[in-house]
């Protein structure tokens, strides 16, 4: 076994026994290459990634290929969901490089960490081919290789930079139609979402779009937005038979996913759904809530109550094998209900994938149209494919089951955090809150140490790096979850991991946030992650976090933060407005005012949850019988009532929600 042995990350556990000298990245590793005057190939990847597989199974489990690796470099493995400030810079040197990135990454470095080549899967012989001939670069050419990483260098602190923006802004409802204007382009009206093939859920994508849609009336965009919920929903991405979604869909009509399930995904799509029912009560959107929670808690959630990071696309070495299923398997679990189920799933003897007569469950037609195929009302419909569903359910546990990546990550348990607590805003259940708490506890007492975050969790040690994302993800969720308990123990955790943040992260001259801490290790660059992807940056998120907490504790310095981070960005928006969805929730905020609603009083609970049917995406929540918010002043009680202030004003107090929401709509 190699120097992975020791490692407590599953992706690089699973290359422990590599013929490859792999090295965890660290003093070691990186003192050896210097020592040694020796190229170092950083390789990247995670535990889920389908593609890392075959390369570790065609390349680094081949003796020929490793002795290759072990001769010419210094061999590092990184997880990518434990180190992303590594990824970080390795990815922006492959898109400048390449202009396309993926995993697996494989960097080929100098001695002092410096790239001069990458890129993403590589077959054996051109792996082995281009290790020669990088190796032989390096010999014979050290002028050029120090020139190109020079450059490269250079190239890898500009990327995904954004200049100080000193004017202040004045922001109105005129902006909005030439950002919208980039998106109506890539949004796909006959299949939902966005382009074609693959196609990714992009969660913050849609939440923008749901509330641009509706403070601004636009009713095609509406239309565009429950066409994209009801295809992924209905979807091969989404699974069926036990919850959740996959990654994306290799195609461009959702059918056939990418397997491996991610809790970043389903924390996100949570949130989604959630605030979709509040917007438009689908029962498809409630039933999607309640699948994607009883998933996540059945199969990612510790016994501690800590959520696991992902689980593999593969299963006994082929992609997808634990959830496709042949029509014959479907015949001997479900007897007579087959053909009904058959019927709904699009489930044929051939198969509707590649694999040979295998099925991947989608749904196509109304549910009134295959009742009708049956003779049956869609009431025995439901009951009979309810039953179906469990049985196959049944069936499918018994499978070998896909791998499971058991690290616990500050930032991913902050997006599923975020997603319950959204969930109970919507529907009120007991159960949700109840995750969501136990989570919480979780995090407080397992992550948090003072006011420092810990990325991974680490029963062993107090000690750990944390980025940007793990601080702003982890407040945001405490946040949303005081905005749904009025416990203020929640915010002022919110508070502490803004205000570390401050101090150790953010980049006054730029008036952005760096990604890593000045008191953790310094790489070859010091990035900022300002572009949100399948997550939102962590910039987006800080900012609109500390929008939020300068109104809740009446602090101009964080408002004053936020604001200078929006005019950063908003020169950018009407060029690459996909790039910055949540940026753009923010600009929503600014244009159309963040309401302030403080519920007080003995009945509180109660004229909160009526108050939350009603969707006013545009607002934070306070209140309580008691409270030391400074909105709260003076306006705690005997008596139930509600305060509706914006922009440092604030109406008469109401008694009933119906009064307050004329206050809103005024």
């Amino acid at each position: 076994m190699n120097r992975l042995a020791n490692a407590t990350s599953p992706y690089l556990l699973q290359h422990a026994n590599n013929p490859v000298d792999w090295y965890p990245w660290g003093p070691e590793a990186l003192q050896k290459a210097r020592d040694e005057n020796k190229l170092i190939l950083v390789s990247i990847g995670y535990s889920a990634c389908h593609w890392c597989h075959v390369m570790e199974h065609e390349s680094f489990e081949d003796e020929g290929v490793a002795a290759l690796m072990n001769e010419y470099f210094v061999c590092i493995k990184v997880d990518r969901e434990e180190r992303p400030d590594i990824d970080q810079i390795y990815m922006s040197a492959v898109q400048l490089m390449s202009g396309r990135g993926g995993w697996p990454l494989n960097c080929i470095c100098l001695p002092d960490q410096r790239p001069i080549y990458g890129g993403t899967y590589f077959r054996k012989n051109d792996w082995a081919s281009l290790l020669l001939n990088l190796a032989d670069f390096f010999k014979t050419k050290p002028e050029e290789a120090e020139d190109y990483a020079v450059r490269l260098t250079e190239g890898i602190k500009q990327y995904e930079s954004v200049p100080f923006i000193e004017q202040t802004a004045e922001y109105g409802k005129d902006m909005l139609e030439p950002i919208m204007a980039n998106w109506r382009r890539y949004i796909d009206p006959v299949e939902g979402g966005f382009g074609g093939a693959p196609k990714f859920p992009m969660p913050a994508n849609w939440i923008f779009l749901m509330r641009y849609a509706h403070l601004m009336k636009d009713s095609g965009i509406a239309e565009n937005v429950k066409l994209t919920l009801k295809k992924m929903a209905h979807g091969g991405i989404y699974d069926h038979i036990g919850g959740g979604f996959a990654r994306y869909a290799v195609d461009g009509v959702w059918h056939v996913p990418h397997f491996e399930k991610m809790l970043y995904d389903n924390g996100q799509l949570l949130s989604l759904y959630a605030e979709a029912y509040t917007w438009n009560a689908n029962p498809l959107y409630a039933e999607i809530t309640d699948e994607i929670i009883g998933f996540v808690k059945r199969e990612l959630t510790s016994s501690q109550n800590g959520f696991y990071s992902a689980l593999d696309a593969d299963s006994e070495g082929k992609e997808g094998k634990f959830y496709i299923f042949t029509q014959n398997e479907l015949a001997e679990i479900l007897g007579d209900d087959a053909p009904v189920f058959n019927s709904y799933y699009h489930v044929t003897e051939e198969g509707n994938w590649e694999e040979e007569q295998s099925n991947v469950f989608f749904r196509k037609e109304d549910e009134e149209a295959i009742a009708a195929q049956f003779d049956i009302t869609t009431e025995e419909l439901h009951t009979r494919l309810n039953a179906a569903k469990q049985k196959v359910f049944d069936a499918r546990s018994k499978r070998v089951r896909p791998g499971l990546d058991n690290k616990i990550l500050a930032s991913w348990n902050g997006l599923m955090l975020k997603g319950l607590c959204d969930a109970y805003r919507a529907f009120a259940k007991p159960e949700y809150l109840e995750l969501a708490l136990q989570n919480a506890d979780f995090i407080a007492k397992n992550l948090i140490f003072g006011a420092k975050i810990s990325r991974v969790y680490n029963p062993q040690t107090t000690e750990g790096v944390a980025f940007l994302d793990d601080n702003a993800n982890v407040a945001d969720a405490f946040i949303a979850l005081y905005e749904v308990t009025f416990n203020e123990n929640w915010i002022i955790q919110a508070q502490k991991l803004t205000d570390y943040a401050l101090q150790h992260f953010y980049n006054a001259e730029g008036g952005i946030f760096f990604y890593t801490a000045d008191n953790d290790e310094q790489l070859i660059a010091r990035k900022s992650e300002i572009m949100d992807g399948v997550i939102p940056a962590s910039n987006s998120v800080m900012a609109r976090n500390l929008k939020k907490l300068g109104l809740l504790f009446d602090n101009e310095g964080y408002l004053e933060v936020s604001a200078q981070m929006l005019r950063n960005i908003v020169p950018h928006l009407a060029k690459y407005g996909t790039a910055y969805p949540n940026w753009t929730i923010l600009l929503l905020d600014e244009i159309f005012g963040l309401n302030e609603v403080a519920i007080t009083g003995p009945d509180h609970e109660n004229i909160r949850r009526q108050f939350e049917q009603q969707y006013i995406p545009n607002k934070v929540m306070l209140g309580g019988q008691t409270g030391t918010l400074p909105l709260l002043d003076g306006r705690l009680g005997d008596t139930t009532r509600i305060f509706v202030c914006k922009d440092r004003t604030c109406g008469l107090p109401a008694n009933t929600v119906a009064d307050a929401l004329k206050q809103i709509a005024g």
